[in-house]
């Protein structure tokens, strides 16, 4: 089953909303800082666009925790990038996120339970579609188009008079009164 624009919208605009919102409390909580409104915005904007090319039918569970974590490893970066003291706070210049291992358990985790249930949020919505659309198709009347019926065609053939009665004038009827 493929998804319309309006449903394609919807389920990106649900995804974008929690993979931001997941990655900036996560940030918050592994030790960063928040990262600024318009960071955040074009955060929302990169994965909102992300999640339009991919949102155009249903993902497995897998599929949608390895976006996930890929969204949440790029918002980090994102997030992180804007502040004074990056590169010796996170050490990325040093092995990035594996040096600072509270920051990235809690990207991870949040990123896998995250995906658990915009996985089963999926599935259900998916479900639900299907079983409207059955219902839908069931619903419908069978609309069968009227079937004309066929004119007959009869085929006449015209015999000429001859030649005598022709001009002559036949009046049978009933009898006159006397």
């Amino acid at each position: 089953m493929r998804a319309r624009l309006p449903l394609r919208l919807a389920r990106t605009a649900a995804f974008t909303a929690v993979c931001v919102t997941l990655a900036a409390l996560a940030h918050v909580l592994g030790g960063g800082s928040a990262p600024e409104p318009w960071v955040a915005g074009l955060g929302l904007v990169a994965v909102f666009g992300l999640g339009l090319a991919l949102c155009g039918r249903e993902r497995s569970t897998a599929a949608i925790n390895v976006l996930l974590v890929i969204a949440q490893l790029g918002l980090h970066e994102l997030f992180a990038g804007e502040e004074t003291a990056y590169v010796s706070v996170h050490e990325h210049g040093q092995g990035g996120l594996a040096i600072n291992l509270g920051m990235l358990l809690t990207h991870l985790t949040a990123s896998v339970i995250t995906g658990l249930w915009v996985a089963r949020g999926e599935a259900a919505l998916w479900a639900l579609l299907r079983r409207l659309g059955r219902r839908l198709v069931l619903l419908a009347p069978v609309v069968v188009p009227a079937v004309r019926p066929a004119v007959p065609v009869v085929l006449t053939r015209v015999v000429p008079l001859p030649p005598v009665l022709r001009h002559s004038v036949a009046r049978r009827g009933p009898p006159l009164p006397a």
